[in-house]
C-alpha cells in the first residue's frame, strides 16, 4: 500500500500529526523503534500503578487550543505538581515561594523574605564585581537572582549533577530567570491547565493512534529508502543528525538512566517528586508515581505497594537513548547546519524533541505538531 504520510516515531509528535492526517481523510502509516507506542510518555501499569517509565510527565499549558485538543482522548485529574527538594535531610518546598524561605530563614512576610535575598544578592554581587558586572556562568547568574544560600542549597548540586559538569563551567543563559514568588504557593507551573490522564499516558495515545496503522520494533532508518517509498511525505521525530548519518557530527545531549523499585509498602515518600539537591546523592530525583494518581487504582481503592524510579543524569553517546539537548553555542551552531540540510530535503517534515533539536513540554510538541499536520 502506497500512503500519504510515513510519520517516523510514536511519540505525541507523531501520534497527533498521525490522529489530524487521519483525520482529514489521508492515508498514514506509523513506524516506531521502540516496542511501544507514546515514545518518552509511555507508561506501563504496575500493581494498580501507571508508571512514567521515562521520567515524570505532568501535562500543563496555558493554551485553551493545546488543552482542548488532549482532552478528546483522555480525561484529566487535578493533580498539582508540588516537588520538594531534599537537601542533606533538610526539606523545602519548590519552586522557591515563601514555605521555602519561611523553612530556610524562619521569616513570615514577603517584606522580610525580599530583604533576605537582597542582602544575599548584594553581597555575592559585590564579590563579582559590583552593580556592572556581567554573569560568566551559571553560578554568577543564578547567585546574582537569588543569593548564594538558595543557590548552594537548592541549585549548585543538582544542576552540576544534571549537567555533569561545575556550574561555573555552564552557561549563564541555562537559567536566565529563577521563579521566585512572594506567596504561599507550591503549584510548581502554575499553569491555567494542569493534570494527569486517567488511565495514564499510553491509553492516551492509544486513543490517538485508533484507526491508523502502527508498525512496532521498525529502525527506519536501517531500511530508510525501502520506507521512503512508502509514502509521498516523510514526518520524521527522531534526532536531526541520526537522519544525516551525522555528518557534520554529533549534537550533544544529556542521557538518563532509572532505576526503578517495586516495594511492598504503601507510602515511601507520600510525594511524587522529591529533588535531591546537594552533591553526595547521586542521583537527581526520585519518582513515587502513584502519588500522580493520589495513590488510587482505577476504582478509587488504595494501592498497597508503590513503585519509585531514582534518576541518574549521564553523559550521552552515539547509541543512547537521547534527553535534554546541549543547547550551548557549539550545538546550536551544529543544528543551524543541520537545519539547513533539512531545509533540502524535500518531502520530509523534521518535527518534535529531537527532530528540531529542542527541549519541548507536551503542550508545545501538541501545538507544533497541529501547525504542522494537514487540516
Amino acid at each position: 500500500m502506497h500512503y500519504d504520510y510515513l510519520v517516523v516515531g510514536a511519540g505525541l509528535y507523531g501520534a497527533v500529526f498521525a490522529e489530524r492526517a487521519k483525520a482529514a481523510g489521508k492515508k498514514v502509516l506509523v513506524i516506531e523503534k521502540r516496542n511501544h507506542i507514546a515514545g518518552n510518555v509511555f507508561t506501563d501499569c504496575i500493581e494498580g500503578i501507571h508508571v512514567h517509565r521515562y521520567g515524570a510527565h505532568i501535562f500543563h499549558t496555558n493554551s485553551d487550543a493545546a488543552w482542548e485538543y488532549i482532552n478528546r482522548f483522555a480525561k484529566f485529574n487535578d493533580y498539582i505538581n508540588s516537588p520538594i527538594a531534599n537537601y542533606k535531610g533538610e526539606m523545602y518546598n519548590l519552586p522557591f515561594n515563601m514555605n521555602t524561605f519561611h523553612q530556610m530563614w524562619g521569616v513570615t512576610t514577603p517584606e522580610e523574605a525580599k530583604a533576605k535575598i537582597e542582602e544575599d544578592r548584594q553581597k555575592s554581587i559585590e564579590e563579582f564585581g559590583g552593580d556592572d558586572f556581567v554573569p560568566q556562568n551559571l553560578e554568577q547568574q543564578a547567585v546574582s537572582l537569588v543569593g548564594r544560600e538558595i543557590y548552594e542549597k537548592l541549585i549548585k548540586g543538582y544542576t552540576e549533577k544534571q549537567w555533569g559538569r561545575p556550574c561555573n563551567e555552564l552557561p549563564s543563559f541555562i537559567i536566565k530567570r529563577l521563579p521566585v514568588r512572594f506567596e504561599y504557593d507550591n503549584n510548581y507551573f502554575n499553569a491555567k491547565y494542569q493534570g494527569i490522564p486517567i488511565g495514564g499516558y499510553t491509553a492516551l495515545v492509544e486513543r490517538m493512534l485508533e484507526g491508523v496503522e502502527v508498525r512496532l520494533g521498525v529502525d527506519y532508518l536501517a531500511n530508510k529508502l525501502t520506507y521512503d517509498e512508502l509514502a509521498d511525505t516523510i514526518v520524521y521525530t527522531g534526532p536531526i543528525d541520526a537522519y544525516f548519518g551525522y555528518k557534520l557530527g554529533a549534537l550533544q545531549y544529556r542521557s538518563v538512566r532509572f532505576e526503578e523499585e517495586l516495594l511492598d509498602v504503601a507510602d515511601y515518600q507520600h510525594n511524587a517528586v522529591i529533588n535531591y539537591t546537594d552533591s553526595e546523592t547521586p542521583y537527581t530525583r526520585i519518582i513515587e508515581h502513584k502519588w500522580f494518581e493520589f495513590g488510587k487504582d482505577e476504582n478509587g481503592r488504595d494501592i498497597p505497594k508503590t513503585v519509585i524510579s531514582k534518576e541518574y543524569s549521564s553523559e550521552w553517546k552515539v547509541g543512547d537513548e537521547p534527553y535534554y539537548p546541549v543547547n550551548d553555542e557549539r550545538n546550536q551552531k551544529l543544528y543551524l547546519e543541520y537545519q539547513k540540510l533539512a531545509a533540502e530535503e524535500n518531502g520530509v517534515i523534521f518535527g518534535g524533541r529531537l527532530g528540531e533539536y529542542k527541549y519541548y513540554d507536551m503542550d508545545q510538541v501538541i501545538l507544533a505538531a497541529l501547525e504542522k499536520s494537514p487540516e
